[in-house]
């Protein structure tokens, strides 16, 4: 099972044409992607050939849904016409829509998280990595051979970086889902969409939350899994090192006095109940260790990775 991504999506890429569209769309398709056109309006109807697969150019989204049955889009356009693009898709009736550009003013994410929402059309990002369902497909940035094989672990992070690092260190229990939520002020789908949507897939045993200082989105994820989660969830929360109001990362990675620090989000997940490692490694041992736990085995020994960057400041992409 997975959330959100199937083997089924069909997939149009909104600036397939680009250098980043291009490079990103020929490993989608390398991972088994559906990707089934690509938008372009200065470009429709030439084809783009990626290592013997043809994939047709539409001039608009709903161009290409009508043609393909596209349900899902993946945005490569730069920042100015980003809100555009969200909004031409939740338009056209897409149903997902991944949001890769970085550097989108926040004025504008909010407009275009609330016109597509308010048309039935789930954003994920902007400024994020994508999310992938191994064996099934992979939408967006994430590299597909540190995933594993599929399994029982789902993930939601802000950090891309660590996205990467988590999936790379569990990747032989595999991933249900894994689902990069994105950094900035303002995003479409939260850690909590992706908490319920996890509890809600029988293909998911466990959930794996990755957080960062500023904003306080951890602390309602905490609140919401009190609540709801009955599913057990290992986090991590990066940024302990962080100076106080210097923007780390992500924009919004900020702490402003006791606000958004890492040590009250740490401290709200673990009254939820949730185990929070005070490292990536760390992290994912807990995280065999309540596999086992739950399974009635003996703990595997966590695969371990060569640190991304130093503890405490895994803020990127």
């Amino acid at each position: 099972m997975a959330i959100f991504l199937t083997a089924e999506s069909k997939v149009l890429v909104q600036g397939m044409t680009g250098t980043e569209g291009m490079k990103h769309t020929r490993r989608m398709l390398a991972a088994g992607t559906r990707v089934v056109g690509g938008v372009n309006p200065r470009k429709a109807g030439l084809p783009v050939g990626f290592d013997g697969v043809t994939v047709p150019v539409f001039g608009s989204v709903r161009e290409g849904v009508e043609a393909t049955g596209a349900d899902v889009t993946v945005v490569f356009v730069p920042p100015p016409s980003a809100g555009a693009a969200v909004a031409e898709a939740a338009d056209a009736g897409i149903g997902l829509a991944v949001v890769i550009t970085e550097g989108i003013p926040v004025h504008d994410a909010v407009v275009f998280t609330s016109y597509a929402e308010n048309r039935g059309t789930r954003v994920i990002g902007p400024n994020c990595p994508g999310l992938i369902s191994p064996g099934q497909s992979n939408v967006g940035i994430i590299p597909a051979d540190i995933a594993g094989t599929p399994g029982r672990i789902g993930l939601v992070s802000k950090s891309g970086t660590l996205t990467y690092q988590l999936m790379y260190e569990l990747r032989d229990e595999g991933f249900s889902s894994a689902v990069g939520i994105g950094g900035d002020p303002v995003i479409g789908t939260t850690h909590i969409d992706c908490l319920a949507a996890f509890q809600d897939d029988p293909g998911t045993e466990l959930i794996v939350l990755i957080g960062e200082i500023g904003g306080d989105a951890e602390e309602r994820a905490a609140a919401y899994i009190a609540g709801h989660i009955t599913k057990p969830v290992v986090g991590y929360i990066a940024g302990f090192t962080a100076p106080e109001g210097r923007t780390m990362g992500h924009a919004g990675a900020i702490v402003s006095g006791s606000s958004g620090t890492a040590q009250a989000k740490t401290a709200a997940l673990e009254a939820a109940g949730v185990s929070v490692g005070s490292t990536p490694s760390e992290t994912a041992e807990l995280v065999l260790a309540r596999l086992a736990a739950l399974r009635g085995t003996a703990p595997g020994s966590a695969l371990t990775a060569p640190a991304v960057t130093a503890p405490g400041s895994h803020l990127g992409h």
